[in-house]
């Protein structure tokens, strides 16, 4: 049976302010190693800033050029049999989900995802490798309904 290749649908754009608050955590973890740094080389005789200015190139990477390049490389689509969710750019991940494989559903979100209004679906798969398959970065009202459609093909099924 030939199948339409199916259009994935981006995640809500909400999720790049996630991505960029979760990065702003990483470069203050950069920021204050980086003042470590600072104060150990000025102490050997260094001149200062050689630290502090690379340590200022990665966290404006972190915070205002990868989010929004690794949200472009989201994409997900659910039809009546499977859920698809793809990622990456260098090394593309496609995951397609049966639905009757599903075994049970959680949707999640955290101080940040709820400030910014979205939330993670998470499904629980039947088997062990890859058994748990995340979607994030959905608007709340999308990730319950496609939780919902899930469930109600769950529930339909006869096995």
């Amino acid at each position: 049976m030939d199948h339409m290749p199916l259009t994935l649908a981006p995640l809500d754009r909400r999720f790049v302010t996630v991505l960029r608050w979760r990065a702003a955590v990483a470069a203050l973890i950069v920021l204050v190693v980086c003042g470590i740094g600072e104060a150990i080389l000025y102490q050997q005789g260094w001149p200062n800033g050689i630290a502090g200015a690379v340590a200022i190139a990665i966290a404006l990477w972190l915070i205002g050029i990868a989010p929004p390049r690794r949200f472009v490389h989201w994409g997900f689509a659910l039809d009546e049999r499977e859920l698809h969710i793809a990622h990456g750019w260098l090394t593309r991940v496609h995951t397609i989900v049966p639905i009757g494989r599903v075994q049970h559903i959680d949707l999640t979100q955290g101080p940040i995802e709820r400030g910014c209004g979205v939330a993670t679906l998470v499904l629980h798969t039947a088997g062990t490798d890859h058994s748990l398959v995340t979607v994030p970065g959905l608007a709340r009202e999308q990730a319950e309904m496609v939780r919902d459609r899930i469930r109600g093909a769950i529930e339909a099924s006869p096995w």
